[in-house]
């Protein structure tokens, strides 16, 4: 069977030239986040992602959603009122605060990011977790930050990543944490020879031949959907599409892209969800080859049909966040570089239990649950 190339954009590719200006502007945002993002993990990682979590892991969850939450927020606004990128939304407009599974296409290395713009506005961004390669959690300072907003990390090998995902699927249960579980069933981004690779592989086994999109893994979705059923509002089925060119992560930090990003969204209920494996793998199958079709469409159009209507951020907000979080990191750099020695000696120690503890995936478990569970176990053997 013959192997079908991509559709060409609907118009010729168009890039932001890099100017003085924005190089400049990108190093002066690319410090203020890596300098932020230390200052915020250093201080508030180890208290709330350690010692708060020996007491109550959901209030452990809802602290590091507060803080962290912060952080996070200055990435829309640097995508939407510092780049100048439009995000437009289209499809269902989904409700502030619910539980769900999120699945979606991977175009480029910064699709995940995206996520965020939606998060924001409905209340969820603290609480928004990835399920991504391992690799990435040994980047500077990024990793240790995976590690606190509890991000799962896999080897895109069964074997070693289904116990790895049922035992911290089995700890986002409580209905009563916020939850946004994003999983990438593509497995890798989208790329011309990838997107070959899987037609030839789809045409030999007699699956769907997509173009647009990889074949999804179904495995660990099915795996989600088992561990989560009942706790879950909702699956949000989210694709993502540019205007103009795909972005790289530097393209995001100097603004020279994208021009536009189209977020389309269809929300399936929980009771609408498949109740077996086997329906579970049909019905991702059949998510992508809509998503497929979406895709195909935007190309030609350069949009997606049923535009939202989700509301633009505020400046006004994002510029107290903004300036929230310098003030907090500034008062963090003073304590660190200028008072007592006990800070730097903090800092060091702080240092050390996020390396250590990202690297060999250190949880806490609460302490007062495990102590009430020794002692009904000691008074029922007494009696």
């Amino acid at each position: 069977m013959e192997v079908q190339k991509p559709l060409k954009a609907y118009d010729d590719v168009k890039h932001i030239p890099l100017t003085p200006f924005r190089l400049v502007r990108g190093l002066i945002c690319l410090l203020v986040y890596l300098s932020t993002a230390f200052m915020f993990l250093v201080y508030f990682g180890p208290p709330v992602a350690a010692f708060l979590r020996l007491v109550s892991i959901r209030y452990c969850r809802k602290t590091t959603a507060l803080f962290f939450g912060l952080w996070l927020a200055l990435w829309p606004f640097l995508f939407e009122k510092i780049n100048g990128t439009k995000v437009v939304f289209s499809g269902d407009t989904v409700p502030a605060g619910e539980r769900v599974l999120l699945i979606a296409n991977h175009r480029t290395e910064v699709d995940w990011m995206y996520l965020w713009d939606l998060a924001l506005r409905k209340g969820c961004l603290g609480s928004i977790k990835y399920v991504l390669k391992s690799s990435l959690m040994k980047l500077p300072i990024f990793g240790w930050g995976f590690h606190i907003l509890e991000f799962i990390s896999v080897e895109r090998k069964w074997e070693a990543d289904e116990p790895v995902l049922r035992e911290m699927l089995s700890t986002f249960k409580d209905p009563r944490d916020p939850l946004w579980l994003a999983l990438f069933p593509e497995g890798t981004d989208f790329t011309e020879k990838k997107c070959q690779n899987s037609q030839k592989f789809a045409a030999e086994v007699g699956l769907p031949v997509l173009t647009n999109v990889l074949l999804p893994k179904t495995k660990g979705f099915c795996l989600c959907l088992e561990m989560l059923r009942g706790s879950l509002d909702a699956v949000y089925d989210v694709t993502i599409a540019y205007k103009h060119q795909c972005p790289s992560f530097l393209d995001n930090v100097f603004g020279v892209g994208p021009a536009e990003v189209h977020i389309h969204v269809r929300r399936i209920p929980a009771k609408d969800l498949p109740d077996s494996d086997d329906k579970a793998s049909t019905w991702l199958l059949d998510a992508f080859q809509r998503k497929d079709q979406l895709l195909t469409g935007f190309k030609v159009q350069g949009h997606f049909d049923n535009g939202g209507a989700e509301q633009e951020l505020s400046t006004l907000k994002g510029l107290v966040n903004i300036t929230l979080v310098i003030t907090l990191t500034a008062m963090f750099s003073y304590l660190t570089l200028y008072s007592s020695i006990w800070f730097k000696i903090y800092v060091i120690l702080a240092c050390a239990y996020l390396s250590s503890a990202t690297y060999f995936k250190i949880r806490p478990l609460p302490v007062i649950p495990l102590l009430k569970k020794r002692l009904l176990a000691r008074k029922a053997r007494t009696e």
